[in-house]
């Protein structure tokens, strides 16, 4: 379980890193569980304690979903975290399929946050099942990769979401802006949906 945990979030702090780079800067990450919502204040409850975040009038909700390798199509673009392995190919550790408006964020190929790991956002253009699990080629503006999703490998999906998902006892993710008077507000709320908790 604790190794599960440690993967979900790994899943959602990249995911979440990748998506709202072009968007917002960095700032100030708030993970946890609604505790209250004031018109356009949420009280979130972290693991530090409540936080209140200011959401923008334009905010935009997105609701993060567990997905299957079936899901993992041709033409769907997608960011996998994984290990290289020695065939130059990528062995993931965990995919997250994109909706179409976040389609192009972050891609290429790079280091990940985790050692001897790499991050992939490109679109998947082939897919065929192996004895290793499926096989995807994907490629972005620079390249192309093979990778390989095993069984052991974490997938979540992006789907638009809607304001009325703020609501206490939803688990939340957001990456909040510091105001000049200590605040924070976001234009982007990523809500764990089921038993995904973004955290």
């Amino acid at each position: 379980m604790k190794i599960a945990r440690i993967l979900t979030a790994a899943v959602f702090a990249m995911a979440f890193a990748v998506t709202t780079a072009s968007a917002q800067p960095q700032g100030v990450p708030v993970i946890g569980q609604i505790q209250g919502v004031d018109g356009n204040l949420l009280v979130v409850k972290t693991q530090a304690g409540e936080q209140k975040v200011a959401l923008a009038n334009n905010v935009a909700v997105w609701g993060l979903e567990k997905a299957s390798v079936a899901d993992v199509s041709k033409g769907a673009f997608v960011g996998v975290g994984a290990t290289p392995q020695a065939d130059g190919s990528q062995k993931a550790i965990r995919v997250i399929i994109f909706a179409e408006p976040m389609r192009g964020n972050g891609e290429g190929h790079r280091p990940w946050t985790r050692p001897n790991t790499t991050m992939t956002n490109a679109t998947v253009d082939t897919t065929v099942s192996g004895v290793d699990g499926q096989n995807i080629m994907v490629k972005y503006k620079d390249g192309e990769k093979k990778i390989i999703i095993g069984s052991d490998a974490v997938i979540r999906k992006y789907v638009a979401g809607d304001k009325s998902e703020l609501k206490p006892g939803a688990h939340v993710g957001i990456n909040a802006t510091k105001q000049a008077d200590g605040s924070l507000q976001t234009a982007r709320v990523n809500v764990g949906r089921g038993d995904v908790v973004p955290d």
